[in-house]
């Protein structure tokens, strides 16, 4: 009788702690306002499959520590007002925890300007921009930063015996620190950018810098743009006979690339990527991500390096949340992501502090064949 009761008492001890770990679980939203429609939609929405495809993954596991995942997203259209009243209106009604997946130089730096990271407390993990920007509180990205880019791009540029270069790049309040570091990474290359076009940030509009270019032709050409513009500078100087060699940031996807230009436009462009290819499993991380790619039937859009980069943040949203325990908040949240010096997610490393929230140093480059496939 004693060790029955013994046993009564264990089994109603394991169902009280079952239903105090049940009624501490939360459904952890996580919320993206981004171009779902518009010039940028494909990258929009690749990012946000992305990170709906590990949150999936962690949610038929049972989730972490219980708690599972939801993503919102809202369609901003690439207009920065829609950015700012979206998250507004996401804030107020869907309560995230989290933001994510978010686009565009002055969508940021609007979002930044409007005062609701910091009024909500709320961090910001995963963005794209075309601009070098300074540290700011509650924006973490998982990517290396535009300099770091630039200085890839250069550096290549110097050692097959490239000097002089020439910068198309999105006009708006970051130009000036772009100009100076792309001043500064073609000076330690040793080479000169001779002349530098800008385009309407927001639009396609690269008719007068296709003009500059032509008239005044370097080398090659460094191109940091959005992706439709990328397609639509390339398009229009390919077709009236410019020859210099084209590189272009991560902005620039391959997937939007393609769908717009012929392979004989697209040959021999070099793009700088900061992630790791998800076309091919050289990595853990690769390897995981492809896995659940073809396990997962319908995607929303075609795999793409942009997807790639949602499934990255997800992750470290995800890790964030597990070193929280039980009551995941957001003010732990930016505690936690602060305190990540160093996470490993399978031969790709993200890590922040306090005043280094730039995730990641790595970039490579990749170059289109005449086939119009990646190499590296």
């Amino acid at each position: 009788m004693k060790t029955m009761a013994m046993l009564a008492r264990a089994v109603t001890a394991a169902v009280a702690v079952c239903g105090a770990q049940a009624l501490q679980a939360a459904q952890i939203v996580v919320g993206q306002v981004g171009p779902l429609s518009g010039l940028e939609a494909s990258q929009g929405r690749a990012y946000g499959t992305g990170m709906q495809l590990y949150f999936n993954a962690v949610n038929k596991a049972g989730g972490v520590g219980g708690h599972t995942f939801t993503l919102v997203r809202r369609d901003d259209g690439g207009r920065p007002e829609d950015t700012v009243a979206g998250t507004k209106a996401m804030l107020a009604e869907d309560r995230p925890l989290v933001l994510a997946g978010y686009f565009g130089t002055k969508n940021i730096t609007d979002l930044v300007a409007s005062g609701l990271l910091e009024k909500e407390r709320i961090a910001l993990v995963g963005y794209r921009t075309a601009e070098v920007r300074s540290e700011t509180p509650l924006l973490y990205n998982v990517r290396a930063t535009l300099r770091d880019e630039v200085n890839k791009l250069t550096e290549h540029l110097a050692t097959i015996g490239i000097t002089r270069l020439g910068l198309f790049y999105e006009d708006g309040p970051g130009a000036p620190a772009l100009l100076a570091a792309a001043d500064e990474a073609a000076k330690k290359a040793r080479a000169s950018i001779t002349h530098k076009a800008a385009y309407e940030g927001g639009t396609a509009k690269v008719t007068p810098a296709v003009d500059l270019f032509l008239k005044n032709p370097p080398q090659a050409i460094i191109m940091i743009s959005s992706g439709a513009a990328a397609a639509g500078f390339i398009e229009q100087y390919r077709g009236a006979g410019g020859a210099a060699q084209l590189f272009a940031h991560s902005g620039a996807d391959i997937e939007q690339l393609s769908k717009r230009l012929a392979e004989e436009q697209m040959q021999g462009v070099a793009i700088a990527q900061v992630t790791p290819s998800p076309y091919k499993v050289a990595s853990r991380l690769a390897k995981e991500f492809n896995d659940l790619v073809t396990k997962t039937p319908n995607l929303e859009v075609p795999v793409s390096y942009a997807m790639m980069e949602g499934y990255i943040a997800a992750k470290v949203i995800v890790e964030a949340v597990r070193r929280q325990g039980a009551r995941p908040t957001r003010e732990a949240m930016a505690a936690t992501l602060d305190a990540m010096d160093s996470y490993d997610l399978g031969g790709y490393a993200v890590g922040f502090k306090p005043n280094a929230r730039s995730g990641s140093r790595f970039v490579e480059l990749s170059i289109i064949s005449g086939a119009g496939k990646i190499r590296q």
